[in-house]
């Protein structure tokens, strides 16, 4: 009985859709909610780089290229404990370097969400792609605004070549 109702159903279904084909009604395309993500860089003082998208308040910490020239070869890298609540400024790991020894501090206040263990076998990711491979940390940022207050690209060019100068 069941497939009697259910070959019933169908096949008045498809003469519908058959009947409309026919009479020239159109179907709209169904709307598809916008979604803007917005992705953001800024650098700090301390030469982090952060890239935030706005749709996660996810935010990724690197060191900037800027910086891992001026430390040489990175040799080791020790990093924060996911889940470790951070103020904006405060340390959250160190660079070794053939060079110096360096902290890493945040540019934004947040949770950090994870690190990037691939850092403690090879440190060396930091010098090859110090902004795409060799980023530190994804912290849930505890207050968007924080972002507004780093210097964008230009503005960090202009700082580097300032304290170059002095």
């Amino acid at each position: 009985m069941f497939s009697a109702l259910r070959q019933a159903s169908r096949s008045s279904a498809f003469a519908v859709r058959a009947a409309q084909r026919q009479a020239g009604v159109r179907r709209l395309p169904r709307a598809t909610p916008f979604v803007r993500t917005l992705i953001t860089k800024g650098y700090s003082k301390e030469h982090e780089a952060l890239i935030f998208d706005d749709s996660t308040n996810i935010g990724t910490i690197c060191i900037s290229n800027h910086a891992q020239e001026k430390l040489g070869d990175v040799v080791y890298v020790e990093l924060a404990t996911p889940g470790t609540k951070v103020e904006q400024g405060e340390s959250i790991g160190a660079l070794e370097s053939v060079k110096a020894t360096s902290d890493i501090y945040s540019p934004v206040s947040g949770i950090i969400e994870e690190v990037n263990t691939t850092l403690s076998d090879r440190p060396g990711l930091i010098n090859q792609s110090p902004e795409k491979d060799g980023w530190v940390c994804k912290i849930k940022i505890d207050n968007p605004s924080d972002v507004k207050s780093l210097m964008n690209e230009e503005a960090y060019e202009k700082f580097c070549t300032e304290e170059s100068d002095e």
